[in-house]
């Protein structure tokens, strides 16, 4: 995972704007999704957001950004203050979408995620043991292996359990495994390998339920909402657009006018004429 990025957004609650997540397309985004976004044709890159934690006053969120086609980079947000202000904890994953979220107490926590280019794979997980001020990426498989995490479940900061979907058989003739971790979710191992879908004893739990992410295609926004005494207010809302990627034409600036060519041949130096001999003149006698 990249370095460390904190993007601070600033107080919306009071005045409900909408917040703009930043975002740059890059050359490197492009290459990275193989798709066509022209300056006469771009692509809209949108906000997807997909689940919420609630820890005490902090409020985490995940998500991805994303054109009509293709996944661009992983997206987390958070509020240390009920939802008043948001940054970004943690470094944004180029093709990368971030799912469920775990807290075991208000230092521990997880968040299931994947690369997705085409079919999914290469599941892993943000660790973070300092209440979400910092993350750090660790992959459930040595290799580069198909999947999607589908449950996952940590009953203390050491042990944790999770099911991969592969989204097909593998060579064992297995489309669903099992892995459980020892070392809170620093590394993995495979402990079932079956045809059907195997179910965690115990699972994430739906999150605390009086708060919640709402989508609002009318004021095309995404709500982060929290409800008191049976009524949501919304507390922050993510603009669904947040840019656009295309590619930048190179400009090619007039050309001065060549310069005079000058003869590189050195001119003959003029040759000077002898002066005549003088002439002596007669005695007379």
């Amino acid at each position: 995972m990249k370095g460390l990025a904190i993007l601070v957004f600033g107080a919306i609650a009071a005045a409900q704007t909408p917040t703009r997540l930043p975002f740059q397309c890059t050359a490197d985004d492009l290459e990275a999704i193989s798709q066509s976004c022209t300056a006469a044709e771009p692509c809209p890159v949108y906000v997807e957001l997909t689940a919420l934690e609630v820890i005490g006053p902090k409020v985490f969120v995940t998500g991805n950004l994303h054109t009509e086609r293709s996944t661009l980079a992983s997206l987390l947000v958070a509020s240390e203050d009920g939802g008043r202000s948001w940054s970004e904890p943690a470094a944004r994953i180029r093709t990368a979408s971030l799912d469920q979220i775990q807290f075991i107490d208000f230092e521990t926590g997880w968040i299931s995620g994947q690369t997705v280019q085409g079919r999914p794979r290469d599941p892993f997980f943000l660790v973070t043991t300092d209440g979400g001020k910092s993350w750090r990426q660790r992959f459930v498989f040595d290799e580069s292996h198909p999947g999607v995490i589908e449950q996952f479940w940590f009953e203390s900061r050491s042990n944790g359990v999770l099911t991969v979907d592969r989204g097909r058989p593998g060579e064992s003739g297995g489309r669903y495994e099992k892995c459980e971790s020892r070392t809170g979710g620093e590394s993995w191992s495979i402990a079932e390998i079956n045809a059907r879908p195997i179910r965690l004893a115990r699972a994430r739990a739906a999150g605390n339920p009086d708060w919640r992410l709402r989508p609002d295609p009318a004021a095309k926004v995404f709500r982060v909402e929290h409800r008191e005494a049976g009524k949501w207010t919304s507390l922050a809302a993510f603009t669904l657009n947040v840019g656009e990627c295309k590619t930048i034409e190179p400009k090619f600036e007039d050309a001065p006018p060549p310069a005079e060519e000058e003869s590189t041949a050195e001119k003959a130096p003029e040759k000077k004429s002898a002066p005549a001999p003088a002439r002596k003149k007669k005695k007379l006698l």
